[in-house]
């Protein structure tokens, strides 16, 4: 295979902002993480007019698929975990051309997964629990028991994958067979929602009260990437938040999991008086120091 290949990626490893390239090899229990081709070939560059550029490839009745992703693109993958196949890739994949060796250091990271990474990826991850518990409660009293059954769903999938980064894991695509090893009490409120002859208002009634239980117990280690941010400056404007580099990752999360902290009394509403009367700018600070 690599013999055949060599053509395809050998000149643009010779090119100075080319950072490595990976193949990774279909395997017979993992069609999904090559997307059905027999090989993929990821080719990491430093920089591309394109964050992802894709082409294909057929070779002896087989079929190929190469691409080239920035190294920003990749982080903002590994950070935000909105591509999982390239956990799979980096881990599973053999390493074929390393300039300075950063595609090893890279995989021994991700292994080592440092606990700076982990505080951040748990502070996204608590954001996105928050904004599907909170809609999907909404929907459901407003007697929309479909939808919110959509959105409890998602919930605890983004729970799981909270308690597996707390536990210093990668989230994988089989994240609830990682969960039913770590955490059995979250694997159990799944199993009881899409397995129970309860009526769905039923089922999502009980799952509401026990998820909220679940995720009070995780709102100081969820929320500690932000209180640690937020610890920097005495208070600030929403807009800062939103720029902020660290906190650019939350996204549209950001709002919900600031009025959820005010809710409490992790964050402080901060009113200063503008020139129009009975009108205030409003701030945020940390109500509590971080121990």
């Amino acid at each position: 295979m690599e013999d055949i290949l060599r053509s395809i990626y050998q000149e643009r490893a010779s090119h100075p902002n080319t950072v490595g390239v990976v193949a990774v090899e279909k395997r017979h229990k993992a069609l999904a993480a090559t997307d059905t081709f027999d090989v993929i070939l990821l080719i990491i560059v430093k920089e591309n007019e394109e964050p992802v550029f894709v082409k294909h490839y057929s070779y002896q009745d087989k079929k190929a698929a190469m691409h080239i992703v920035t190294e920003k693109q990749i982080n903002d993958w590994l950070l935000t975990g909105s591509n999982k196949k390239i956990f799979d890739w980096l881990y599973n994949g053999k390493i074929i051309f390393d300039r300075n060796e950063k595609i090893a250091d890279l995989k021994h990271e991700l292994k080592e997964f440092p606990f700076f990474g982990r505080k951040i990826k748990m502070g996204i991850e608590f954001a996105k629990l928050i904004r599907r518990y909170s809609d999907g409660k909404m929907l459901f009293d407003n007697f929309n028991y479909l939808d919110a059954y959509n959105y409890v769903v998602h919930s605890l999938h983004h729970l799981a994958r909270l308690a597996v980064i707390e536990n210093g894991f990668h989230p994988e695509v089989t994240v609830w067979h990682q969960v039913k090893q770590i955490e059995p009490e979250i694997y159990k409120l799944y199993e009881e929602l899409i397995c129970s002859e309860e009526t769905i208002e039923k089922r999502l009634e009980l799952l509401f009260l026990a998820s909220e239980f679940l995720i009070h117990k995780r709102t100081k280690v969820g929320s500690h990437h932000l209180v640690e941010v937020m610890e920097g400056e005495e208070y600030w404007a929403f807009s800062d938040l939103m720029s902020h580099p660290e906190l650019l990752p939350y996204s549209v999360d950001l709002g919900i999991l600031v009025e959820y902290l005010i809710d409490k009394k992790i964050i402080e509403v901060v009113n200063v008086e503008t020139k129009g009367q009975g009108i205030y700018h409003r701030y945020y600070k940390v109500a509590e120091k971080l121990s």
